[in-house]
C-alpha cells in the first residue's frame, strides 16, 4: 500500500483509507464483531488511516476504532474525526466552548490525549469566513487538544475558502467518477498550497460498485433510503446527489469500461488515486469482502483510456444535473 503526506499533517497515510461512517449508523446495522472484522481487515491490507465523526452512531464509531486500537497499541494508525453536527447548523455554535466539549467527547471516545486530525464536519458557508473560528482552532492545536485541523466540505468554493486559510491542513470533499468539478479548482488549489485532499464519498454511495438495479432496495434506517431527495442533509452526501435510475445507467457504462479481473469499485478507487493532487480516497465498508476489496484497489492500474471514458459517462448522463450545484 503506497501512503502520502496528509498534507499541513506531515503525517503520512495510507492512499486508501478506510471511512467509518458505516460502522455507526445510517448504512443499516452493523455488529460489534463485524465492525471489528471490518477493522482488522482493512489493517491487514495496508490500511494506516480511518476517518470517522462525532456524530456516526452518536460516536460508536469512535468508540469502535478506540477499542480497536486499544487491542493493537502496535499499530501506527492516523484517525481523523469531525465535528460541528452536535448542534443546529448555525454559525453561532462553532465557538470555543462547543469546540471543547466535542473534541473532549472524541478524546474520550477514541482514547487519546490529542486527536490526530480534527475536521470541521460541513459546517454552515458563513463559518469558512469567521477568523474567530480559526482562531479558537488554533488554539487547540496551541493546546495539544489535536494535532492539526482540517474541514469537510460540501461544496467546491467552500474548499478553496478552506484552503485558503494557511494551517488547515486537509480538505475532505465528494469526489469520485461521478463528481468531477474538483478536478478544475479544488486539486489544483490544493496541490499548490500543501492542504491533503481527502476524497470522501468515493462510490458515490455504492453506485460505483456495479452491485445495484432498479429492484435494489435498502433499510429503512439507510441513507440511501431515507435521503434521496435530501430530507435529511444534504442530497449530494447520498448516491453524490445523482438520481438513481440516472446513475444505473452511468454506472453500467462506467463497469463494461473496466478491465477483466478488476471490479468496478476498485477501479472506481484506482481513477481517483490516480488524479493529481489527491492524498487519500477513504471507500466505507460494511463486511470483511468490502475491507479486503477497497483495500486491493491501491495495486490496480488502469488502462490507457479509462479517464477519457469517465469524462465521457459524465458529460453523457450527469454534468448538466450535479455540476452546477456542488
Amino acid at each position: 500500500m503506497d501512503a502520502r503526506t496528509l498534507g499541513r499533517t506531515g503525517r503520512d497515510v495510507s492512499v486508501v483509507g478506510l471511512g467509518t461512517w458505516q460502522l455507526g449508523a445510517d448504512w443499516g446495522d452493523v455488529g460489534h464483531e463485524d465492525a471489528m472484522a471490518v477493522l482488522d481487515t482493512a489493517v491487514d491490507g495496508g490500511v494506516t488511516f480511518f476517518d470517522t465523526a462525532d456524530v456516526y452512531g452518536d460516536g460508536r464509531s469512535e468508540q469502535l476504532i478506540g477499542e480497536f486500537l486499544r487491542d493493537r497499541p502496535e499499530l501506527d494508525i492516523f484517525v481523523a474525526t469531525k465535528m460541528g453536527r452536535r448542534a443546529e447548523q448555525e454559525p453561532e455554535h462553532f465557538t470555543l466552548d462547543n469546540f471543547r466539549a466535542w473534541t473532549d467527547r472524541s478524546r474520550t471516545n477514541l482514547g487519546v490525549e490529542t486527536l490526530d486530525l480534527v475536521q470541521l464536519h460541513c459546517p454552515p458557508t458563513p463559518v469558512f469566513a469567521s477568523d474567530q473560528v480559526f482562531e479558537a482552532l488554533d488554539l487547540l492545536v496551541q493546546e495539544g487538544v489535536m494535532a492539526a485541523y482540517g474541514v469537510s466540505v460540501e461544496t467546491v468554493d467552500e474548499a478553496l475558502a478552506a484552503i485558503a486559510r494557511p494551517h488547515v491542513a486537509s480538505v475532505q470533499i465528494i469526489f469520485n467518477a461521478f463528481r468531477l468539478k474538483p478536478l478544475e479548482e479544488v486539486l489544483p488549489a490544493a496541490k499548490e498550497a500543501g492542504a491533503g485532499i481527502i476524497a470522501r464519498v468515493p462510490l458515490a454511495s455504492g453506485l460505483l460498485s456495479g452491485r445495484y438495479t432498479s429492484t435494489t432496495t435498502f433499510a429503512a434506517d439507510d441513507h440511501r433510503t431515507y435521503n434521496r431527495g435530501g430530507e435529511a442533509f444534504d442530497v449530494g452526501e447520498t448516491f453524490s446527489g445523482v438520481d438513481f435510475e440516472t446513475g444505473l445507467l452511468a454506472a453500467q457504462e462506467f463497469a463494461a469500461a473496466v478491465p477483466e479481473g478488476v471490479r468496478p469499485a476498485q477501479a472506481a478507487i484506482a481513477w481517483i488515486l490516480a488524479q493529481d493532487g489527491v492524498t487519500a480516497a477513504i471507500p466505507g465498508a460494511r463486511n470483511v469482502a468490502q475491507a479486503r476489496s477497497n483495500a486491493e484497489a491501491a495495486a490496480v492500474v488502469l488502462p490507457e483510456g479509462f479517464d477519457a471514458t469517465v469524462h465521457d459517462v459524465y458529460d453523457r448522463h450527469l454534468r448538466e444535473a450535479i455540476h452546477p450545484r456542488w
